[in-house]
């Protein structure tokens, strides 16, 4: 190999270790920059307790006759006049809607005295049919329950009680779970010595924004007197978690 040769060689191999250390040094340098951002997570709960405005009544008419025809029958003669009652308690029709229609035969397995099994026959049938009705002017509910009743209403029963617009009490709810989140990570942080950052992450999670039923009844009785109601409060509750960076 000549001089001319070998000093290309040197030259080539040195430009070859350079380019080696510069990509070495650069996937260093991207290695620490993608390092994960120290942070803490740290979630908190708002509740907002609001009384009830609005009750959502679930009001069944069950009627039994030898045909269908026949129960059917007894059973629109039920509901009109419960309709009639719920229009001069001032509820509008908006208010009102079927929620629940169904004809079921009934059965019965006649007795054998030779005791081969019979086939059962149908003896009967069952109208059944489910009026929701929300009423607004809580004052008139009692009155309204007792009226059904008196009507034709014979089975089922539930009364839920809500709000119109839930949306102020959801909000208020939001902010204080803001606010406790906030005063969890301010805590922490001070008790660990260390200092918060930006937030980088803030999402609600679990939020509990359509109050349970609170009274729920299988059957109804007519009484003299109208039924006692006991509405409570409805709480609305919002979860939110924030994902802070740590200043260190």
């Amino acid at each position: 190999m000549n001089n001319k040769s070998a000093i290309g060689a040197v030259f080539g191999t040195c430009m070859l270790l350079t380019t080696a250390l510069i990509t070495t040094s650069a996937q260093a340098q991207t290695f620490v920059d993608q390092e994960p951002t120290p942070r803490i997570v740290v979630s908190g709960t708002g509740t907002v307790d609001v009384a009830p405005d609005m009750a959502v009544l679930t009001l069944s008419v069950l009627r039994q006759a030898e045909t269908a025809r026949g129960a059917l029958d007894a059973n629109n003669q039920a509901m009109q006049r419960v309709l009639a009652a719920m229009g001069e308690e001032g509820i509008e029709e908006r208010d009102l809607q079927t929620s629940n229609f169904n004809i079921q035969p009934r059965y019965e397995r006649p007795k054998s005295n030779s005791g081969t099994r019979q086939d059962p026959v149908i003896i009967g049938y069952d109208v059944s049919n489910t009026l929701t009705v929300r009423v607004r002017d809580l004052t008139s509910l009692g009155r309204v329950l007792d009226k059904s009743v008196s009507l034709g209403v014979n089975n089922g029963g539930n009364v839920r009680f809500t709000n119109d617009d839930p949306s102020e009490a959801i909000e208020q709810a939001r902010i204080n779970a803001m606010q406790a989140a906030m005063r969890k990570a301010d805590v922490l942080t001070s008790t660990a010595g260390v200092a918060l950052g930006n937030i980088l992450e803030i999402n609600e999670r679990g939020s509990t924004i359509q109050p349970q039923p609170i009274a729920r009844a299988t059957t109804f009785e007519a009484s003299a007197a109208a039924v006692p109601i006991a509405t409570g409060e409805n709480s609305y509750s919002v979860t939110v978690n924030i994902v802070y960076a740590l200043d260190q």
